[in-house]
């Protein structure tokens, strides 16, 4: 069971500890004013000069500098060692929509991970920020108000089948899985529609289609949520 969860009427933006530019941490605070660091990330946050409204994971990473500019009171410390602190994280915010950044890239595995966390948690309205491209769980149903020509990718991390409208090549009767048929560079016609028989698909959309991710989360028709967590910390 989780002992406390950060919750807010607030989105969150969650910072990890890998590599995204200031700009980018300022662009996601006025979308998501909530800032919360994954361990490291709050290194990554203070030198970008934000204090974070909360820290979550193992804390191996915080330097004394870091812990000594964030009150106690903020630091949320998960001692076990079975998941990431991107998961952590994932399972003890509960918010309109999460924006996460420095989750994804340099190194791969930390990537990997990340998406592993992603689609483990579907009913989490969380999307992973990189410079080029927005990620998240494929919800249950959704409805994308995108451009003609947007570039829409679909990545089975389980074995998934959906249907869509709006795509240029379409996605009905596909078996999609991680080691067989996936969907990356699909083209949306105009707004796309798309619903998945499962958990288990990502959405990569370029980073210029973060507005319509957004909205179309918020409206989406989610996966089930896990079981409840307990009493929470309030958040905002």
């Amino acid at each position: 069971m989780i002992a406390e969860i950060v919750q807010s009427s607030l989105p969150v933006t969650l910072v990890g500890a890998g590599a995204f530019r200031k700009d980018a941490l300022d662009a996601a605070l006025r979308l998501a004013p909530l800032l919360v660091a994954a361990d490291g990330g709050a290194n990554k946050a203070v030198r970008a000069g934000r204090i974070p409204d909360h820290v979550i994971g193992d804390l191996d990473s915080v330097t004394a500098a870091t812990r000594a500019a964030i009150p106690a009171g903020r630091i949320l410390h998960v001692a076990e060692q079975e998941t990431t602190d991107f998961e952590k994280c994932l399972t003890r915010i509960e918010a309109p929509h999460i924006l996460a950044l420095g989750f994804a890239g340099p190194r791969a595995d930390h990537t990997l991970a990340a998406w592993n966390a992603l689609v483990r948690h579907p009913a989490r309205r969380c999307l992973v920020l990189t410079a080029k491209d927005v990620a998240f769980a494929a919800p249950r149903r959704l409805a994308l108000d995108l451009r003609p020509g947007t570039r829409v990718s679909l990545f089975p991390m389980a074995r998934v089948a959906g249907e869509a409208s709006g795509l240029r090549w379409p996605i009905g009767g596909l078996d999609f899985r991680p080691d067989g048929r996936i969907g990356t560079s699909n083209l949306a016609e105009g707004p796309v529609e798309m619903a998945f028989t499962a958990p288990g698909m990502l959405v990569i959309l370029p980073r210029a289609a973060l507005g319509p991710a957004l909205a179309g989360l918020r409206q989406a028709t989610a996966w089930p949520a896990a079981g409840p967590g307990r009493p929470p910390v309030r958040g905002g």
